[in-house]
């Protein structure tokens, strides 16, 4: 039985554009993983992640590990590929820099750096996913923007947050219309009322 796949889930609602992200990314990509020393190593590590504002909504952009991968594709030199985990990442030292993956990509992700003299990508930080941990930029966000886990369960999370909007009357787009559930209040009923409420009720 094949693994559940794992995501990361953006929610730009959540991001307040610290940037936290793209340094811990940066520190995770560094020789010593450590920020007080990361910061004088040459060539100085780069972010695989970008914070980018899009009306006004500050949004985490990093690689979506596509299914079916248009740089892997346009790759000449087999540089990038998927890794048994379903992660699209790349040998940084079979890159030539001919850019046809920056030129493919719909999220425009992969960027050239003139230091490493290779493409930078995201690589969903396989060796920390097969540690048990979260990527680096999930563990580093302190407003839960970012989410890591199985499709799953974050689809069953959104579904809750979602249907707790609806209900306290939110206007939603479409042809589905919830009635507005108000706060709950004690009743007490008596007897007669039980009666009169049940005599409508047919049991066959």
């Amino acid at each position: 039985m094949q693994a559940e796949k794992m995501i990361v889930y953006i929610d730009p609602e959540r991001c307040t554009g610290c940037r936290s992200c793209e340094m811990a990314c940066a520190i995770e990509h560094s020789e010593s993983k450590n920020l007080f020393t990361a910061i004088s190593e040459k060539p100085i590590p780069k972010p695989r992640i970008k914070v980018v504002v899009a009306d006004f909504f500050n949004v985490p952009m990093r690689c979506q590990h596509c299914e079916d991968s248009p740089c892997i594709e346009a790759c000449p030199t087999g540089a990038i590929f998927k890794s048994e985990e379903g992660f699209v990442i790349m040998n940084q030292e079979d890159c030539i820099g001919c850019l046809m993956c920056v030129m493919v990509c719909p999220f425009g992700h992969p960027y050239y750096s003139t230091e490493y003299k290779s493409i930078v990508k995201c690589d969903f930080c396989i060796d920390r996913v097969k540690e048990g941990k979260e990527p680096a930029c999930v563990s580093a966000c302190p407003t839960g923007a970012l989410k890591y886990g199985n499709l799953s369960d974050i689809l069953d999370e959104i579904r809750k947050k979602k249907a707790k909007l609806i209900i306290s009357g939110l206007k939603v787009e479409g042809l589905v219309y919830t009635k507005q559930v108000e706060e709950k209040k004690e009743e007490k009923l008596n007897l007669p009322d039980l009666k009169r409420m049940y005599s409508q009720v047919s049991w066959y």
